[in-house]
């Protein structure tokens, strides 16, 4: 077990090392995505979707910015396709 997790703290840091504005971008990512997911779970049947959006739409640009720089095309794909969509919805509900 000591060894698994040596190597995930080796792991980490020699990705922090390679590219460290990429690692602090993907962990604020991350953290916006918990922190929309936790908000929406914790406030259903209404959550506030008009606040939520746009931080969710920005973690999932810095999302799909870090699969380019890691030359990720399914991640890179799959960010780009998150942004469109929940974009076009922001707008939708903006224009209602």
């Amino acid at each position: 077990m000591n060894n698994i997790l040596t190597g995930i703290f080796e792991w980490i840091r020699s990705d922090y090392k390679t590219h460290p504005v990429r690692f602090v971008m993907e962990v604020l990512a991350w953290a916006i995505s918990i922190g929309c997911s936790i908000t929406m779970a914790s406030t259903v049947p209404t959550p506030p979707l008009l606040a939520l959006y746009p931080v969710w739409i920005t973690g999932c640009a810095i999302y799909a910015w870090a699969a380019w720089t890691r030359r990720s095309f399914g991640m890179l794909a799959n960010y780009i396709l998150l942004t469109t969509i929940d974009s076009v919805a922001l707008i939708r509900m903006l224009a209602m």
